[in-house]
């Protein structure tokens, strides 16, 4: 269901940038814009980044291989990483590039379109909250109780956190040209139009450091949640079996690694010894459906000393 999700919460996106970028682009051709080129190069990147994190989702299901034991799960924290690095390159920079250039030569909006770039941002706007809309109803499936800033930090899948936060980029975006080309209108000077097309940058840049970080922890290997540790915890203990240390690390959004050292009694025989791991992974296994690979590791618990 969270892959599903996902895939449809980008495909959602994409449709949404890929027709607003061509429209951006014909507005600022019409009225020379910064605010309206940034936003073109802002869409143009986010449907970059949406077939990134598409390509990152199939090639997260090739199967397991003598190279790669543990299957490509992490394809898809590559390509969200991947995702972060083109938001803040091609997205904020470009951003406050074009923005810098605009303050250089202050010049309002050309060509007598005046009507263009408003119904275009306008136009941007809904077709935006459409795909935000999208995004957050399927990111509800799984934030349960949690805060939006929490899911967005402890999510596995990063498709979603992906597509949140460029929604709302793209959204707050759209209202940063908004102000930007209004008050060029109505003042007449373009340095409305460079400030505008600088606060999209400094949120595109914002916006990209944020999944940098949350990318790169997922990257680095993270434990399950601490709902998910508590449900291992209690399936290899409920029926008295001890544990003695155990680590988990995701493998991917939907594969959870378990390696723990459980103790066993001096007396048992390597057939109870079996049947007791096969029954823990088997408890683990319905407790935490994600948990696929399990290492248990017998050892008899030693008295500490002391």
């Amino acid at each position: 269901m969270a892959a599903n999700g996902g895939t449809k919460a980008i495909i959602a996106a994409l449709a949404a940038n890929l027709t607003i970028a061509v429209l951006k682009f014909v507005a600022f051709l019409l009225t020379s814009s910064s605010s309206m080129l940034a936003e073109a190069i802002h869409s143009v990147a986010d449907s970059g980044n949406q077939l990134l994190l598409l390509i990152g989702g199939k090639r997260a299901k090739k199967a397991a291989s003598p190279e790669h034991p543990f299957g490509y799960g992490r394809e898809r924290y590559i390509y969200a990483f991947i995702v972060s690095i083109v938001l803040f390159s091609l997205g904020g920079l470009f951003a406050l590039y074009e923005a810098w250039g605009k303050l250089q030569d202050p010049h309002g909006i050309e060509g007598g379109y005046w009507w263009v770039p408003l119904s275009v941002l306008v136009g941007a706007i809904m077709a935006e909250s459409y795909s935000f809309r999208t995004a957050i109803r399927e990111s509800n499936q799984l934030r349960g109780q949690q805060s939006w800033p929490r899911f967005i930090r402890n999510a596995k899948q990063p498709e979603l956190p992906v597509i949140l936060l460029e929604d709302f980029g793209a959204l707050l975006g759209l209202v940063f040209a908004l102000f930007g080309v209004g008050l060029t209108l109505i003042t007449g000077n373009g340095v409305w139009d460079a400030l505008g097309t600088a606060m999209i940058g400094l949120l595109l840049v914002a916006i990209a450091a944020v999944l940098a970080v949350e990318t790169k922890s997922l990257l680095l290997g993270e434990s399950a949640t601490k709902a998910d540790a508590a449900k291992i915890r209690g399936a290899i203990e409920s029926d008295g079996t001890t544990i003695i240390h155990i680590k988990t690390m995701h493998l991917g959004p939907e594969e959870l690694l378990v390696a723990a050292k459980i103790s066993i009694g001096a007396a048992d025989t390597g057939r109870d010894i079996a049947d007791a791991i096969d029954a823990a992974e088997a408890r683990i296994r319905e407790a935490v459906p994600t948990a696929r690979v399990i290492y248990l590791e017998p050892d008899v618990q030693r008295a500490t000393a002391g």
